[in-house]
């Protein structure tokens, strides 16, 4: 069953740098912490590049320190107002496999944007999402981007 929310915006970006512009707008989006996010999108749609967006607007890490947990899983950044939290789920299969990963501390700590990469294909994420992240390419560089929250 889908979620639903009570708010959404679009935006779209033209470049790398106009996707990691709006991470700044997006963030103040997500605030105030603790939630839980799904980024939606195909393989190279831009997620990770949003999420170094949102970490350096929120002062959690600098662009260049942040990479795509795709094979560690779970990268955590913390920052004086937020502790981001950014998982790639992409190789996981199944809710235990998930569980192995702590998602239910992650949520619990007040100050967390927990950001998902690949958390549609969980139900227990999806039951419980605050907002998400839906990513389509464009022409080159463009992006669209359609965020959906309470």
């Amino acid at each position: 069953m889908a979620k639903e929310f009570s708010r959404e915006k679009r935006f779209r970006s033209r470049s790398v740098a106009g996707t990691l512009a709006l991470g700044e707008r997006i963030g103040e989006i997500l605030l105030p912490a603790p939630k839980l996010v799904v980024l939606r999108g195909e393989v190279g749609a831009g997620k990770t590049t949003l999420v170094k967006g949102i970490a350096a607007s929120l002062g959690a890490a600098v662009e260049e320190d942040v990479t795509s947990p795709t094979f560690t899983l779970v990268h955590e950044y913390v920052g004086s107002k937020v502790r981001i939290y950014h998982l790639d789920l992409y190789r996981l299969e199944t809710e235990r496999e998930l569980a192995t990963l702590g998602l239910e501390e992650m949520i619990a700590e007040p100050d967390a944007l927990v950001l998902v990469e690949w958390g549609e294909r969980f139900e227990s994420i999806v039951s419980r999402m605050d907002a998400e992240i839906a990513m389509e390419h464009g022409e080159g560089d463009e992006r669209g981007m359609m965020v959906r929250w309470n």
